[in-house]
């Protein structure tokens, strides 16, 4: 059973490993850190936060430091899903945010009995639903 950790990663609690919710794609195991099964991208920060003031005419441009700050973002390997994101100081490992009880998590699981499943991922290419108001002035829309 696939349990939902967050938006993008979910739990197979049978095989004990982490899984994209998007593409179910395994990413490593439930017992470690899930980002060391993701891809990386190390960014320079300004590439995001441009520095509002001109970089050669003053020392501080209020951008971060890329001689102090990265921002790593971590990508499923199967579906290329942006799964999170950290801000960092250069050479330090990625942080391990998120650790469970696999075996209390197990029990809680089992306990509930069966159930339907729990719900897939959100689609981000998702139609937008039209909304109408009915004004009541009157006269008929076309």
């Amino acid at each position: 059973m696939n349990v939902p950790m967050t938006e993008y990663l979910a739990i197979d609690l049978e095989t004990e490993r982490w899984c994209c919710r998007r593409c179910g794609h395994d990413i490593h195991s439930a017992r470690g850190n899930y980002k060391e099964g993701l891809l990386v991208y190390d960014r320079d920060p300004t590439e995001i936060h441009r520095p509002l003031l001109d970089p050669k005419l003053y020392e501080r441009t209020f951008a971060p430091d890329p001689r102090w700050c990265r921002i790593l973002e971590f990508y499923c390997p199967g579906c290329g899903t942006m799964i999170e994101t950290e801000y960092t100081v250069p050479g330090h490992p990625p942080l391990h945010d998120m650790e469970f009880d696999i075996d209390a998590l197990k029990a809680q699981w089992q306990a509930r009995g069966p159930t339907s499943g729990p719900a897939p991922a959100p689609d981000d290419e998702a139609p937008r639903q039209r909304h109408h108001h009915h004004h009541g002035h009157g006269h008929k829309h076309r």
